[in-house]
């Protein structure tokens, strides 16, 4: 009889899947070969060739067609007699609404970025639709159920900022190789290939215009009588050797820091011949940019081969030669991209060298790639028994069985011969301003301040809105929206301009604005306490919200260190999680549970409360392990990319 309950509940359910990537491609299948009969799929994305393999459903010629529309059509494959529906669309598109939402029973995610993730949190909540949410990161994976009202929402603890590194650290006192990896990137590639205007710390004042008080030489602009070779030298000599010097001579810097070594041309080349760094015409006979590769030209073909300070110097000058020589086009609006395999030589070769000034272990091109794209290489294995795990939970959704709800986390080592850590879901947080709309309390200058800095700082970035209208009592004093008028537009546009105190309704210390989205249905209110200074370091936005929160990241570098809940400045570079890189570390306020899961033995407890709780070992790695707790399980959680 339970049987044919259970298949009946699966046969009769529409579900709803966002994202068809790794996770999603999985999910599918299994989905399919479960019994499920009504399937819809919403998917943005095109499929790439870096894709194949783990995303199984898609193959070499279906490169550059929609992952949604493929994913359907190799399922209908085996399994003709099912509905898939699928949508090519962002999830975020407004057709996409709370009515759309009603009419599924359960929504599955296996999407690769937090604003989406939020966004469909919000619309569940809205439509009271349950939700199974997932992610993955290497070996480690999570499958986590959010019901309204009795379970936390996806909300309800804090997530990560994008990892922020000091320019004062990449660009003086490197310590570690992801530093040279962000110089190389962030800095140098593109002040050589990307915005010629941009300004930065690596065009120091060279010793031929030092002379010049009126005008500085930019020492990266090539010369009229310059050939590629001789600028590729200079450049060289430049950032590894008189960059070097010139920060050597603040004695102060190296009191208590090794000393870097300045590296010339003729000592890492011995004034080798250029003609010899290598064959461009290996390259000569494609017309893909993307397959030019200074690798070949020089003959080299392991990527996972640790190059000596000479290899990595004939691999940065025969990369920089072959972006003017072969990509000549693109130079001056390039941006690093981790596919691009000339950037990506061109960048381990920089930071191996100003590795080897610092002192710093060198890396494979491999390895440096996985640091500059920011990836945890996928395991399809992880995303298949993720996809299975969805599966299980959506079907205790749909039968209504509460008490079986359960959080899994996939680890990478056995915890007492188990590799599924099962654990009861938390309840709502009651300060969550999500599911639970507890207010939020905003300190801000309003003698300052104007509304427009409340949107763009605090509304779309730390809210998620994407389509806010803000109250002010009865007053509306900004919306948007496509059927807006342009007398009403023109009004709105007046008043973000104005400061808040000088509003016709003024905003001051004790206003309560109301904020609410269009789309998400969401509403929260901020309180606004007016408060006369911040500082400028700790505090950039010049306001701050409480009630709201992120899970900070510090980077320490002996005694300086920033704290990334205060948000990226001028003074900081941000490394964001690219899009295909399997991995986002969410590292959230470590919780209690009231009990561990009935499917954790007594003794397994036992050992999880004495000695365990999920930490992340080196900063440097996405690496996830348990570690000692206080009478229950607790952890931080891994929401990761599909």
């Amino acid at each position: 009889m339970a049987s044919h309950h259970h298949f009946s509940v699966i046969k009769g359910s529409k579900v709803l899947m966002v994202g068809a990537g790794g996770i999603g491609c999985e999910l599918l299948k299994t989905l399919a070969l479960s019994g499920f009969q009504d399937i819809h799929i919403i998917d943005m994305d095109t499929i790439e060739v870096s894709n194949l393999n783990r995303q199984f459903l898609f193959r070499q010629s279906h490169v550059g067609q929609s992952k949604a529309r493929v994913a359907r059509d190799a399922v209908l494959k085996f399994r003709p007699e099912i509905s898939i529906t699928p949508y090519h669309a962002n999830v975020k598109d407004p057709n996409f609404d709370v009515d759309f939402y009603k009419q599924f029973n359960v929504v599955l995610n296996g999407l690769d970025n937090l604003d989406a993730r939020r966004h469909v949190n919000r619309l569940c909540l809205a439509a009271d639709v349950p939700l199974v949410e997932s992610g993955t990161t290497g070996f480690l994976g999570q499958v986590t159920v959010h019901v309204k009202g009795k379970t936390e929402c996806y909300e309800c603890q804090p997530k990560p900022a994008p990892k922020t590194y000091p320019v004062c650290t990449i660009t003086s006192t490197p310590s570690k190789f992801v530093h040279c990896i962000v110089w190389a990137k962030e800095l140098l590639f593109a002040k050589l290939f990307g915005d010629k205007n941009q300004e930065n710390d690596l065009n120091v004042r060279s010793g031929d215009a030092a002379s010049s008080s009126n005008h500085v030489e930019d020492v990266f602009e090539r010369r009229n009588d310059e050939d590629i070779d001789q600028y590729g030298r200079r450049i060289y000599d430049h950032v590894f050797g008189y960059n070097i010097e010139m920060a050597l001579s603040n004695e102060e810097t190296w009191k208590n820091r090794n000393r870097p070594k300045p590296i010339y041309i003729r000592d890492s080349l011995h004034d080798e011949p250029t003609q010899q760094n290598g064959n461009v015409e290996k390259n000569g006979g494609t017309n893909d940019p993307s397959s030019v590769s200074a690798m070949a030209s020089l003959g080299m073909k392991n990527p996972q081969d640790i190059w000596s300070l000479k290899e990595n110097s004939k691999i940065f000058l025969e990369a920089l030669k072959l972006f003017f020589l072969k990509r000549e086009k693109e130079v001056g609006n390039l941006t690093f991209d981790k596919d691009d395999q000339l950037a990506v030589e061109f960048v381990t070769a920089a930071a191996n060298i100003r590795a080897t000034s610092f002192g710093i272990p060198l890396h494979s091109l491999f390895e440096a790639k996985g640091i500059a794209g920011n990836i945890v290489h996928a395991v399809a294995t992880t995303n298949a028994i993720i996809a299975g795990l969805i599966v299980i939970e959506a079907i205790k959704v749909l039968q209504n069985d509460t008490k079986r709800y359960r959080m899994t986390y996939c680890l990478e080592h056995p915890s007492r011969k188990m590799l599924l850590m099962p654990v009861e879901p938390f309840e709502p947080n009651k300060s969550c301003y999500v599911c639970s709309e507890t207010p939020l309390l905003l300190e801000i200058n309003t003698h300052r301040s104007k509304l427009s800095e409340i949107i763009e700082k605090i509304v779309k970035p730390k809210l998620g809105m994407s389509a806010p209208i803000i109250m002010h009592g009865a007053e509306v004093l900004y919306e948007t929206g496509d059927d807006l008028d342009e007398d009403l537009l023109a009004s709105y546009a007046a008043k973000v301009d104005k400061v808040l105190s000088e509003l016709n309704s003024p905003i001051t210390g004790g206003s309560m604005l109301t904020v609410s989205d269009l789309y998400q249905e969401l509403r929260c209110s901020i309180n606004i306490k007016h408060r006369e200074e911040f500082d400028e370091e700790k505090e950039p936005d010049g306001m701050v919200l409480s009630g709201w929160s992120q899970a900070s990241s510090v980077e320490n570098d002996g005694d300086k260190s920033v704290d990334h809940n205060a948000g990226s400045t001028s003074e900081s570079l941000t490394v964001e999680t690219e899009k295909d890189s399997e991995a986002e570390i969410v590292s959230g306020k470590k919780r209690k549970l009231s009990e561990v899961s009935e499917d954790v033995t007594p003794s397994d407890a036992q050992e999880i409360r004495a000695n365990k709780k999920l930490e992340v070992l080196d900063e440097d790695d996405d690496i996830v392990m348990l570690d000692g707790g206080d009478f229950g399980i607790s952890k931080k959680k891994i929401q990761s990319h599909p």
